[in-house]
């Protein structure tokens, strides 16, 4: 298992997320008229930046890449900051604000994500190196809270409408489940990130089996909203 993690974990993470994307621009005559097609360009943005990301591969030996060796580039905590940590985060405040009705619901969260912006940028700065050389905690769990709130917010509003007769049918709350579940299992990974050395390969090849597990979950249950969930007419965007 551990070989196998090794040599397929980021292949098979890939390609279920391309596998969404793809499925998302099949499907994205069915929801262009919706919030949903937000979430369609997110799911291309993030095949993009992992892609991306994949830099690090080609650095070592003789790669072309080479010449970042000895660089604070040799590793990719800073892009995976930014464009997951800090850019996913702000598509869900986003999102939500799309999708919600509820106008003290969208202010919560639009003021959240600001505020978390703001305050990311500013501990990135006084935290310079480290952005290259690990991830911040204190953002990950920031980042939770408004994925929470925003999910929240989209459960309660669900629940006192009549959308509570077809929440199965929404795409809207397969996406819901599926970043509330994703936030709720690796969230709390962030604690345990100063074991995160290769002198410990027991939590390496564990936290690996983790995040693997999580991610196929999540891509998978996006490919299958989009095929199988219908657009919400409360939803067409103007």
């Amino acid at each position: 298992m551990n070989e196998f993690l090794l040599e397929y974990k980021n292949t098979i993470t890939f390609s279920v997320e391309v596998m969404a994307a793809v499925t998302g621009l099949f499907f994205y005559k069915k929801y262009k008229l919706t919030a949903a097609k937000y979430f369609i360009w997110f799911l291309i943005y993030l095949s993009v930046c992992d892609f991306l990301g994949s830099y690090v591969k080609y650095i070592n030996k003789d790669d072309f890449l080479s010449f970042l060796k000895g660089t604070i580039f040799v590793r990719n905590f800073w892009w995976t900051t930014a464009y997951w940590e800090i850019g996913a985060v702000l598509f869900f405040a986003f999102y939500y604000s799309q999708i919600l009705k509820t106008k003290v619901f969208k202010t919560i969260i639009t003021y959240c994500a600001l505020i978390f912006l703001v305050f990311s940028i500013l501990y990135i700065i006084f935290h310079w190196d480290d952005y290259f050389t690990r991830f911040f905690p204190i953002i990950s769990i920031l980042g939770a809270v408004i994925i929470f709130l925003s999910t929240i917010f989209y459960f309660i509003e669900t629940l006192l409408s009549n959308k509570i007769l077809t929440f199965y049918k929404s795409i809207n709350f397969y996406i819901s489940v599926a970043i509330f579940i994703w936030w709720l299992i690796l969230t709390p990974l962030v604690f345990y990130d100063i074991y995160n050395s290769y002198n410990d390969w027991n939590f390496i090849f564990l936290k690996w089996q983790i995040y693997l597990f999580a991610n196929v979950i999540m891509y998978t249950t996006f490919t299958f909203a989009l095929i199988s969930c219908k657009p919400e007419k409360d939803n067409v965007l103007n």
